[in-house]
């Protein structure tokens, strides 16, 4: 977790410093920031499904570690964040229905930072910690799926991928994991 903060961070600034500090190093830095959430959010979203439909050395580390890369995720959205805040000098970003989609999703992100730690979930309970995951979990997807998907159909096939990604998520905890060994695929006699 602190090695994926170090890295987005030193990454956000090394931006900057190519880029500049005013409106043009801030829009690429939202961008960075965007995709390495990105990334990292959906591992953790994924990390349960894919480690039961792949088990394997990869996807049971990820399952393991899925509380460390969501934290991960919450710190490359908070420097994403930072650098939204610090935009809005040089220009306006949101209509009201932004600003309110972006609150909330921050507050999904910050909800399930703050019960990813031992003492909070023992507070929280299993079933209720469970049920705010679910619910904050599939609120930041559908917020993913509402920044690409428009982005993809109006300005560029190339976050077609990102959209790819979100589908293929979305499939994986939806579907049942298939069963696995001979004798589940054959039928008994």
């Amino acid at each position: 977790m602190g090695w994926a903060g170090l890295v987005v961070v030193a990454a956000s600034a090394a931006t900057l410093g190519v880029q500049g500090v005013g409106e043009e190093g801030l829009r690429a830095v939202i961008r960075l920031t965007a995709r390495t959430s990105f990334v990292l959010f959906n591992a953790a979203f994924a990390a349960s499904a894919l480690a039961r439909r792949w088990p394997g050395g990869f996807t049971r580390w990820l399952a393991r570690n899925r509380r460390q890369v969501g934290v991960s995720f919450a710190v490359s959205h908070l420097v994403h964040l930072v650098a939204i805040v610090a935009l809005t000098r040089y220009a306006a970003l949101f209509d009201n229905a932004g600003v309110l989609v972006a609150v909330l999703g921050y507050v999904a992100v910050a909800a399930m930072t703050a019960t990813s730690f031992d003492r909070t979930a023992a507070w929280l309970g299993p079933r209720r910690w469970r049920r705010l995951h679910l619910v904050a979990g599939w609120y930041v997807w559908g917020v993913f799926v509402a920044a690409y998907v428009p982005r993809t159909i109006v300005e560029s096939p190339a976050y077609a991928p990102f959209v790819v990604v979100l589908l293929a998520v979305f499939a994986l905890r939806m579907l049942p994991a298939p069963a696995r060994g001979y004798a589940a695929a054959t039928p008994s006699a």
